[in-house]
């Protein structure tokens, strides 16, 4: 849900930027160029960096800082998306009805790149909570299977997982109506943080493992 609000937060108060859709990007930063556009282009190249450098810094983090913290990946994403305010605010000023401008959205870019390392096995991601391409494959696969003599379980998590994203873009959509993009910055900002918070109390395997420490 809040990989969808961020890039809701992201899209309607920039010039169309893309920090959910690496295949969007990686189209615009082909095709801009035979069509003339190398600014589309350039920065839809940058928003795969920043992206690309989200994913690595916080595999970093987990392996080396926080090893496996629940909550890590969400708590690097809101300083980033704090950044990503802070900077709108100081390029085009507080409270300007102007659109987001790209470097803004590059540090959102890397907010989404973090998020997507929130569920690792064995080193790699899991649940990669913006690939909604990936998500609705498997979604149909999984009803395939459920059709062939399986159960529910063999699709419902998909369909959750996609709802959850299309509700969280569906919020960030109605907010969007009320703020402006720098404000929609911060709101990002306020709900990474919410969920930083939330993970940190709600994931039962943390709790326990701290418990056993303090023991």
């Amino acid at each position: 849900m809040l990989a969808g609000f961020i890039g809701a937060a992201a899209y309607t108060h920039s010039m169309g930027y893309f920090v959910t859709f690496m295949t969007g990007n990686s189209e615009r930063a082909v095709i801009g160029g035979f069509l003339g556009d190398y600014r589309l282009a350039w920065g839809a190249f940058c928003l795969i960096l920043c992206f690309l450098a989200g994913v690595v810094i916080a595999s970093i983090c987990r392996r080396h800082v926080w090893r496996n913290h629940p909550h890590g990946a969400t708590v690097l994403a809101t300083g980033a998306l704090v950044a990503a305010a802070v900077l709108d605010a100081v390029i085009d000023g507080w409270n300007n009805a102007e659109r987001v401008g790209l470097i803004p959205v590059l540090f959102v870019a890397f907010a989404m790149g973090s998020l997507n390392t929130s569920f690792v096995k064995n080193g790699e991601t899991a649940i990669p909570v913006s690939y909604v391409t990936g998500t609705l494959v498997k979604f149909a696969q999984g009803v395939e299977r459920h059709m062939a003599g399986g159960t529910h379980r063999e699709w419902l998590n998909y369909a959750v997982q996609w709802l959850s994203f299309v509700a969280g873009a569906a919020i960030g959509g109605l907010i969007s109506l009320a703020l402006d993009g720098d404000e929609m910055l911060g709101a990002a900002a306020v709900g990474s943080a919410l969920v930083a918070v939330y993970t940190w109390f709600a994931d039962i395997r943390w709790v326990r493992r701290q418990e056993r420490t303090d023991q």
